[in-house]
């Protein structure tokens, strides 16, 4: 029991040590993302952000969320008799020199792979006025076929930040055939 007590004390203090403002690991159903959100709302209205950065914040954490709920490849179905599952992943939020760092992970399937990246690789090197053009674009675009959404959640979030996106593919070794899919934006 005591190594246990000492496990948690030592995550506590590491979060502290890098600010963590939010994190959730499991499972993401369209219930769970709305109640994290309203938390992360309170929690940011708490910090005394900003109401732009705020708005940035909640924004990005949503768009985050929704990409574990609709993409991750460990999901578990409901008995709804609808398409609703559950998906796994990671959200954080931290608060570092000045800017926060909102993290994402989620495993995908490994075909799914260079289509992310030929999605994401372009945002890294374009400018703000260039992203967008590209978010006005899509929003007269048709939605793309794997899209859940319109399309717009990378470039809502490049949009928002204050830095380019960064992204990282971990191929499984307990899971052929799965990704995991990291993502970070600074606001």
């Amino acid at each position: 029991m005591m190594d246990t007590f000492a496990q948690d004390s030592a995550f506590l203090e590491i979060a502290q040590q890098r600010h963590v403002i939010f994190y959730h690991m499991g499972y993401f159903s369209h219930g769970i993302v709305a109640a994290m959100a309203e938390v992360v709302k309170l929690q940011l209205e708490f910090e005394g952000v900003s109401g732009a950065t705020r708005r940035k914040l909640f924004s990005s954490f949503v768009e985050l969320s929704q990409n574990v709920l609709h993409y991750s490849a460990d999901a578990l179905p409901t008995d709804t008799g609808e398409e609703v599952k559950l998906g796994q992943g990671t959200v954080c939020i931290t608060r570092q020199d000045g800017n926060y760092q909102m993290l994402c992970a989620n495993p995908i399937a490994s075909t799914k792979v260079e289509a992310l990246r030929s999605r994401l690789e372009p945002l890294c090197t374009m400018s703000i006025e260039q992203i967008k053009q590209a978010y006005r674009d899509s929003l007269r675009a048709e939605t793309p076929a794997d899209s859940k959404g319109a399309g717009l959640g990378f470039l809502t979030m490049a949009r928002d930040a204050s830095a380019p996106l960064e992204f990282a593919f971990h191929p499984s070794e307990q899971k052929p055939g799965i990704t995991l899919f990291c993502l970070k934006a600074t606001i």
